[in-house]
């Protein structure tokens, strides 16, 4: 059976918005808290062990920037063949605070993997310092765990826009539901569920 355009489109944003959080734990779970300074004459060099941390980050990042493009490519995708103008779509004050939200979540959470695997990468690549005090610090603990949580909160949030987006495409298009009028009962469901 084949997957309508709306499935394959919530399937995408929520394996990428997956896997950018799965990537995002590992990179925060294996950073280690600090390199070992090794003291050198007026210079502390430091060595930090070979972990995937930088692989992790920048792999969550690439997910989560590909859920967030998909996420709107859910939104404005012409289903069907019929595309509805973004007024229309935006009507729905519902969308619109929802879509606002989605991309200020998924900013944040970009914002912080961005932030989290630069500094992760500047410690790793300026491995000579002049301070004899210094101590090789990693990015600071939590920021991977904190952007790897905003980033899954992003692709809820672009999933129940999508949601919100193909009920006002149904209501712009006029196009019914299938399911029955409001408040219509079968006899026969009534009877059922007297049993």
């Amino acid at each position: 059976m084949a997957l309508s355009s709306p499935i394959r489109i919530s399937l995408i944003v929520s394996f990428f918005g997956i896997l950018a959080f799965v990537l995002g734990v590992i990179a925060e779970n294996k950073k280690p808290a600090a390199g070992t300074p090794i003291p050198g004459k007026d210079v502390v060099i430091c060595k930090f062990p070979s972990d995937p941390t930088l692989a992790m980050g920048s792999l969550s990042l690439v997910a989560l920037v590909v859920a967030a493009i998909v996420g709107h490519v859910a939104i404005f995708f012409p289903y069907s063949g019929k595309s509805v103008p973004h007024g229309a779509l935006f009507q729905s004050t519902s969308l619109t605070v929802f879509f606002i939200v989605a991309e200020l979540v998924s900013a944040l959470a970009i914002a912080m993997l961005l932030w989290a695997t630069v500094t992760e990468g500047l410690h790793r690549s300026n491995t000579i310092h002049h301070d004899m005090n210094y101590q090789c610090p990693t990015a600071k603990t939590g920021l991977f765990g904190g952007a790897a949580f905003l980033a899954l909160d992003a692709a809820l949030f672009w999933l129940v826009c999508q949601m919100l987006a193909l009920n006002a495409r149904a209501d712009y298009l006029d196009e019914d539901d299938n399911k029955g009028e409001y408040g219509q009962v079968y006899a026969a469901e009534v009877d059922a569920s007297k049993v």
